[in-house]
């Protein structure tokens, strides 16, 4: 008996459809206890969110931006990093490499590089990851504020902020309007501005506060703190939390201890990448001058414009006036090439309709006051004049940067009058800009 009970089992162990059953069954019910298990201790989605950020910031302490490539080789959220990608930005230029790790940090910034260096995304991404790191919502309310000095640059910036931050939920708002956003500023997370416009909506808007603003930029930062913005930014700076984080960008920076105590500045960064170069103008940049009387000056912008019928150009003049009455005479004069007009007596829808014609043009003439001399991205831009001299060489370096940007190519021609060029030629060359006269 005991030999057939043997016989009996080792048949069903030897068969294979049991034993795969057997086996299915173990299987199921195994996988059953593992389910459970991960059920109960699986994490949720904002435990992860915390971790993965806990890790970035232990990386912060060894970013080396000699060794900083490409964007990825920062620890950056995969937000910020899809965003960047998305709007074909792969390399970090120079600024960006050098500030990046600063801002992360918290450190105060000064940054300063030649104009068309990709300044923009160097005070955005921290911005993008300071608000990310601290899981900012739209009840936290203002989290970072950035003071430019036109409107056309405020909406520049904004444009590039919605392209590189579309993937973060933070809400953004532009405030270059009075009637624009004043119904739920206060609940925006990210706000850019004119600083006038910022300031009357801190004086008479009842809901807006600032009182959890942990970033303030501002960008073009020596030109908002001249005196025409000198009262109107001590107004504003009063009412923000002194432990904020400060960045201040431009192509010409300061170095006034009175301006950086001013903006509660603590141990700035001072990062200005061009600082041991030759010259302070891109070395794509070929600029000369021509010496022009007074009444000669229309009849030899006609001709340079006849000449160059298929590039696109820059006129730059002193006032609105000046630009609205050579605009009508031009276009009446009809030179054979597409001619705007800029300045600051437009409508703001004007200009940025104005602004926008233009990048889209392969050839034109645009016209244009000081409006357009700083910050703003005219991509193609061959020809950079200026009909009128500048108030000074800070000034010119402005003009001359809308052309050459991105490493690209580009001219700028000066027209000055006799009695001009001896105090702007030693200006020029004290601030170590390369021009030729052409006789």
């Amino acid at each position: 008996m005991r030999e057939k009970k043997s016989k009996e089992e080792t048949q069903i162990t030897d068969d294979p459809v049991k034993n795969f059953e057997k086996w299915k069954r173990k299987y199921n019910k195994t996988k059953k206890i593992v389910k459970r298990v991960q059920k109960t201790t699986k994490k949720r989605d904002w435990e992860v969110e915390r971790e993965n950020i806990q890790k970035l910031v232990k990386k912060y302490s060894e970013i080396n931006p000699k060794e900083a490539v490409k964007f990825s080789d920062f620890p950056l959220s995969k937000k910020t990093l899809k965003g960047l990608l998305e709007a074909q930005y792969r390399q970090p230029t120079e600024i960006q490499r050098q500030t990046i790790g600063f801002t992360l940090q918290g450190r105060d910034v000064l940054g300063a590089a030649k104009t068309g260096s990709g300044k923009t995304l160097a005070f955005l991404i921290p911005i993008l990851e300071c608000l990310y790191r601290e899981q900012w919502t739209a009840m936290d309310g203002l989290g970072a504020l950035i003071i430019s000095p036109t409107r056309e640059l405020a909406y520049q910036i904004y444009e590039v902020l919605r392209k590189v931050g579309k993937n973060h939920e933070f809400s953004a708002g532009l405030v270059i309007v009075w009637f624009l956003h004043i119904f739920f500023i206060h609940r925006t997370n990210i706000i850019i501005c004119t600083p006038g416009r910022l300031l009357q909506h801190m004086d008479e808007t009842a809901t807006f506060h600032a009182s959890n603003l942990h970033m303030l930029v501002l960008d073009e930062a020596d030109r908002i703190l001249d005196m025409g913005f000198t009262d109107t930014l001590n107004a504003i700076v009063e009412n923000l939390p002194t432990t904020r984080q400060t960045l201040l960008f431009s192509a010409t920076q300061t170095r006034s201890v009175r301006d950086l105590a001013r903006l509660s500045l603590k141990n700035p960064e001072y990062v200005w990448v061009h600082e041991q170069a030759k010259f302070s103008t891109p070395a794509t940049l070929e600029q000369n001058y021509v010496v022009c009387e007074l009444h000669q000056k229309v009849n030899m912008l006609f001709s340079f414009m006849r000449n160059h019928l298929k590039k696109k150009i820059i006129v730059f003049f002193a006032c609105c006036k000046e630009v609205q009455y050579l605009f009508r005479v031009f276009c009446r004069l009809r030179p054979g090439i597409s001619i705007l007009a800029l300045h600051g007596k437009q409508q703001q829808m004007k200009r940025v309709e104005v602004y926008n014609d233009f990048v889209r043009k392969t050839s034109a003439v645009l016209f244009a006051t000081d409006i357009a001399a700083r910050g703003l991205d005219f991509p193609a831009v061959n020809w950079v004049l200026q009909f009128d001299c500048p108030e000074d060489a800070n000034t010119y370096i402005h003009r001359v940067g809308r052309t050459a940007r991105y490493k690209e190519g580009g001219e700028a021609l000066l027209v000055l009058l006799p009695s001009e060029e001896n105090g702007m030629i030693a200006q020029l060359q004290e601030k170590k800009v390369p021009i030729n006269k052409i006789k």
